[in-house]
């Protein structure tokens, strides 16, 4: 199979400073992926990097093609991003944003999309309010209906569960996850280790640019990463609703 997302030897450099070291990585389809680390870690870099947002060096490929090479067209029908900047610019009514995911299609069928994305996040009965009339998080909702709308065969979404409240975070992530399983690769970032524990099949884990961990949730945080990455003592405890990190600040953080 094809991966959604294949990096070799892949680094990005800001401002003449290495903010990604040379990786290796790949993301399949099917997969949900989580991308933790301290802030400053390389998170988003890595992201915009490899979708051709920032500039890198190595081989970035999207389902096999060299993502420079891709017109933004095509580049939008394979991938659905939600930035880490939560900008709206225009006060567009909620259907009309959520719309956007989904320009590549007919107009029905994107007002049908934007229709159904909304419903999935609660929003079904403010799609014709303005999004300067909404709260913050109803905003976040919104742009993760824009999100969902694309119907894309890869999802990467920047702190998806930023400015939501405990019960929308969780909404999100299981939504996300229904995207994998109707076949997506989703790539998410997260501060949250629990929802990252919980939600994520693999995790990659960043330390000053350079990858400290990939592996499933229970190894990817195990206590030394904890400790050498997050300065936080403590383990995954396994609990009915998945794994939950039982932590402190490392005395030595």
């Amino acid at each position: 199979m094809t991966p959604a997302l294949d990096l070799a030897a892949f680094a990005v450099g800001l401002g003449g400073r290495e903010v990604v070291s040379p990786l290796r990585w790949r993301v399949a389809p099917g997969e949900v992926v989580g991308v933790v680390g301290p802030n400053g870690a390389g998170k988003s870099s890595l992201l915009r990097g490899a979708l051709g947002l920032l500039r890198h060096s190595g081989e970035a490929r999207l389902f096999g093609d060299p993502v420079e090479r891709l017109a933004p067209a095509e580049r939008a029908r394979r991938v659905a991003w939600l930035p880490q900047e939560r900008r709206l610019a225009w006060g567009l009514t909620a259907r009309r944003v959520a719309g956007l995911g989904a320009l590549m299609k007919p107009a029905a069928e994107a007002d049908a999309a934007a229709a159904r994305a909304l419903a999935r996040v609660g929003l079904a009965r403010l799609a014709d309010r303005g999004v300067f009339e909404m709260s913050g998080g109803e905003r976040a909702r919104v742009l993760i209906a824009r999100l969902l709308a694309a119907s894309a065969p890869l999802i990467v979404a920047d702190e998806p569960t930023s400015d939501l409240d405990p019960a929308a975070q969780l909404l999100v992530c299981e939504m996300l996850r229904e995207e994998a399983a109707r076949g997506a690769a989703v790539i998410l970032t997260l501060h949250d280790l629990g929802l990252a524990a919980r939600f994520c099949d693999r995790l990659l884990v960043l330390h000053k640019g350079r990858v400290a961990a990939d592996a499933p949730p229970r190894e990817a945080l195990s206590p030394a990463v904890l400790h050498d990455v997050f300065g936080l003592a403590g383990r995954l405890l396994d609990t009915d609703a998945g794994p939950l990190p039982v932590v402190r600040r490392s005395p030595a953080a």
